[in-house]
């Protein structure tokens, strides 16, 4: 049985405790970012410990094998060696398996990480920024309880096992302690519920974000539709001036042509942007064949290619390839590579185009020997709006949306893009990997070149007809109608919507071009105030509009019109309508 402690040796047990209760403790401070660590000296220093800092995992392990803490305050994110790794080392060594752990983390933890930051030996968690009170009554409480704890060891040390006072006051501090920990928990408690009034404004704040993208995604739709409006009269002149010249080559009519056809592609990238990020691009997939495909894109990029001087070749399988697919979305694709390809090459550079089929899965791959991309840049090139090099001296225009557009629609194909640089000034390849249709036969494209214009006094088909125009854009209105004269028909054009009944009655047509987007009245209400009337379904009413998405078709469709043309009407779906293509169809077809 072990000897009680004489009573000037409890006396000096009790002295010593006391001298350590009235001794500061050492905290460390364990962060990669000076700022911070002075920022929790300024916290901190007014508790009276001895604060000692680390600037990283590895450091603070150096720390801990030449002094003892009574708490650590460990950053969670550190490069190389992070919060948690560090907690394990720590605790891994038995003596420091009872160091508390603060951990200080900038970003909201889940619900796994703090059980592996619990299992770890953490006992809290400040998040940042830090409120100095709540960081300064938590270390305060900790590092009180560390005293509390060498004050207990040292005094069990010094007393007698059989010393009923001594465990008494042993039972009244750790009564006190508890104490303490219990306002400590309630500290917590309020720190937690201000953190989930956090969360709840990140939400809110989330949700703001989210309904401001909507709102662009809706601006740039409408943006798009209203450069419809002025494009309109714009593609009509031009369509009526070649009319008018005939076989007459005239540079100046190809370049305005060339031009107003861009930017009509640069309002419909716009278009098809906002529409695959709201979700609502439909593809309309049909039987057709790789060949075709390329063949429209080829078609489509060749203006550019050939404005370089570039040196083009293809590789393509001679035998048929078939695909099940949205032929025009498709040749979208390569022709956005393909323009990419030239505008991103010096002139005279060499581009290619090649086609491989390997087992169920069809490669076709776009090179060029232009600007090249750095590591960096090859999966930027994909974001939205984004130009690798928008530098002045390098800037080679457009939107920024081609590429996007490229990865989206292959995808919607079941399909994936890939980019391939050896770095800048070596070129670049892009991949379009997409699977093979073998079910049934390819029948071919929907898709077929325009029209060419007739030469100026061919262009009636000696059966004229009567033809209303109504737009309240009076430029529009005057180019359509210009453009229906000189295919040879009778026509008459006004701007207001209240008098198209007037007007009908006067003039008694048997086709109507219809403006949808009116003020004060829409083509709507025009169009189904007409099928109302005796005699409305003898009239042939076509839609033209700046919105042609199939919602918009199908609405136009079921307020009783015959066709349905997205602005800028093209010359040959307006010659297929005059010639009487679509009447009692009630087709809605694309321009």
């Amino acid at each position: 049985m072990a000897a009680s402690l004489t009573p000037a040796a409890a006396v000096s047990g009790t002295g010593l405790a006391q001298a350590i209760a009235g001794e500061p403790v050492k905290i460390l401070l364990v962060d990669d970012q000076p700022g911070r660590l002075l920022t929790y000296r300024a916290i901190l220093e007014p508790l009276g410990e001895t604060l000692v800092e680390a600037s990283s995992g590895m450091e603070a392990l150096k720390r801990l094998m030449d002094e003892d803490f009574a708490v650590i305050l460990l950053d969670v994110n550190m490069p190389g060696m992070d919060g948690f790794e560090t907690a394990s080392l720590i605790h891994q060594h038995p003596r420091f398996e009872k160091t508390p752990i603060i951990f200080v983390t900038a970003v909201n933890v889940s619900d796994m990480d703090r059980l592996q930051g619990y299992k770890l030996g953490a006992v809290d968690y400040v998040m940042v920024p830090v409120i100095p009170e709540i960081l300064r009554s938590k270390v305060e409480v900790l590092a009180e309880l560390h005293r509390k704890r060498r004050e207990l060891q040292v005094l069990n040390e010094s007393l007698a096992a059989d010393n009923q006072a001594l465990q008494l006051e042993k039972a009244r501090e750790l009564e006190a302690l508890n104490e303490s920990l219990l306002q400590a928990n309630t500290a917590l408690a309020t720190r937690n519920e201000e953190l989930q009034r956090e969360v709840a404004e990140r939400v809110r704040a989330e949700q703001l974000l989210r309904d401001a993208d909507q709102r662009k995604d809706e601006f740039l739709a409408t943006l798009a539709h209203e450069l419809r409006n002025p494009l309109a009269p714009l593609q009509n002149a031009l369509s009526v001036r070649r009319m008018s010249m005939g076989d007459v080559a005239d540079p100046l009519q190809d370049t305005m042509e060339r031009q107003v056809a861009l930017l009509i592609r640069l309002i419909d990238d716009l278009l098809d942007i906002a529409r695959i990020t709201q979700g609502k691009l439909t593809l309309r997939e049909t039987d057709t064949t790789l060949q075709d495909v390329l063949a429209a894109a080829i078609e489509i990029a060749r203006p550019l290619i050939e404005a370089g001087e570039h040196r083009f070749d293809t590789r393509v399988p001679e035998e048929s390839i078939a695909l099940h697919a949205d032929h025009a979305r498709l040749s979208q694709v390569f022709a956005n590579l393909l323009n990419n390809a030239a505008k991103y090459s010096d002139p005279g550079s060499r581009i290619e185009l090649c086609a491989t089929v390997e087992g169920d899965e069809i490669c076709v791959s776009v090179s060029d020997t232009g600007v090249g991309l750095a590591p960096e840049q090859l999966d930027a090139v994909f974001e939205v709006f984004r130009q690798v090099d928008t530098t002045v001296e390098r800037s080679r225009g457009g939107l920024g949306v081609g590429l996007t557009l490229v990865q989206k629609l292959a995808q919607m194909h079941a399909g994936r893009v890939e980019v391939h640089s050896e770095g800048l000034g070596r070129g670049s390849t892009f991949h379009v990997h997409l699977p093979r249709h073998r079910a049934g036969t390819a029948t071919g494209s929907e898709a077929s070149a325009s029209t060419p214009l007739p030469p100026a006094g061919t262009l009636g088909d000696g059966n004229p007809r009567r033809v209303l125009i109504v737009d309240d854009n009076r430029d529009a209105a005057d180019t359509l109608a210009m453009m229906v004269r000189l295919l040879g028909h009778d026509v008459v054009q006004i701007y207001d919507p209240h008098a198209v009944e007037t007007e009908v009655d006067r003039f008694v047509p048997n086709l109507l071009f219809l403006d949808v987007g009116m003020p004060g009245r829409s083509g709507y209400d025009i169009a189904s105030s007409l099928r109302a009337r005796p005699g409305g379904d003898a009239l042939e009413i076509v839609a033209v509009t700046g919105w042609g998405q199939p919602e918009d078709r199908r609405r136009t469709q079921e307020a009783g019109f015959d066709d349905h043309l997205v602005k800028p009407p093209q010359f040959d779906a307006i010659k297929r309508i005059c010639e009487g293509g679509t009447h009692h169809e009630r087709k809605v077809s694309g321009a």
